[in-house]
């Protein structure tokens, strides 16, 4: 019976380090193995999953989209669909800035 157990609190992992200044405004840092992609634009950082939403593939980052190569979905650099067959947005994942570093947390 779950209600009866404690939950555990999940430490939070830590799945990409890097200093602020490494990301250039209106570009992107790409973390293939963590299948993530780092993105700054004038408002700030935004950290996105490259897992695309309808069956998996890993999406592509050009400088206005993301794309994927499978079967053609659209996202804007924010990760919000702009063209299916996608109908969910990409995964905003966890950054914190401090200290002129950003640590992006997994999932």
């Amino acid at each position: 019976m779950r209600y009866l157990t404690p939950r555990l609190s999940r430490k939070r992992e830590v799945l990409v380090s890097v200093a602020s200044a490494d990301v250039p405004i209106n570009g992107a840092l790409l973390f293939r193995s963590e299948r993530l992609a780092l993105l700054r634009d004038e408002n700030g950082f935004n950290a996105l999953s490259l897992i695309c939403t309808h069956l998996g593939c890993t999406v592509t980052v050009t400088e206005e989209t993301l794309s994927c190569p499978c079967h053609g979905s659209l996202f804007d650099r924010r990760g919000s669909v702009l063209k299916g067959p996608a109908d969910k947005p990409l995964e905003k994942l966890e950054l914190i800035e401090h200290n002129g570093m950003i640590k992006v947390y997994g999932r």
